[in-house]
């Protein structure tokens, strides 16, 4: 059976790089040099690691533009996204409106998000 300890950096880059390129398990599986079934275990293994949820903040890049929003939905192998219009290029609203479909493979990052409440920030007004 598979342990996480199994998993080093290097793999986790490795695959984490052949799956945004859309690689097949079979090439990932010989870029390891690992039988296809062990080698099933781990892509398996860090595909749930990187899938992103609901709710989470991503940038992502349209026509080269760099773009931020708000995963909606997950569907296979992409996500619904509302697109962050503060944080976007005006000029694709005519384009885009307010969703856009992303593929995993485009998302270029995860940012991170501030709750007022995760900050225990207590509201002063008086």
């Amino acid at each position: 059976m598979l342990t996480e300890e199994k998993i080093t950096p290097k793999i986790q880059e490795l695959v984490e790089t052949e799956l945004r390129k859309g690689a097949s398990n079979s090439r990932i599986a010989n870029l390891l040099d690992l039988p296809y079934k062990e080698a099933v275990e781990i892509i398996d293994t860090i595909k749930e690691k990187i899938r992103p949820q609901v709710g989470e903040n991503i940038a992502f890049k349209f026509r080269g533009e760099h773009m931020e929003g708000t995963i909606e939905k997950l569907l296979t192998n992409s996500a619904i996204v509302n697109i962050d219009w503060d944080n976007s290029p005006k000029h694709l609203y005519d384009l885009m409106e307010e969703k856009t479909v992303v593929n995993f493979k485009d998302i270029d990052a995860f940012l991170k998000t501030f709750n007022m409440e995760d900050m225990n920030i207590e509201d002063t007004e008086e």
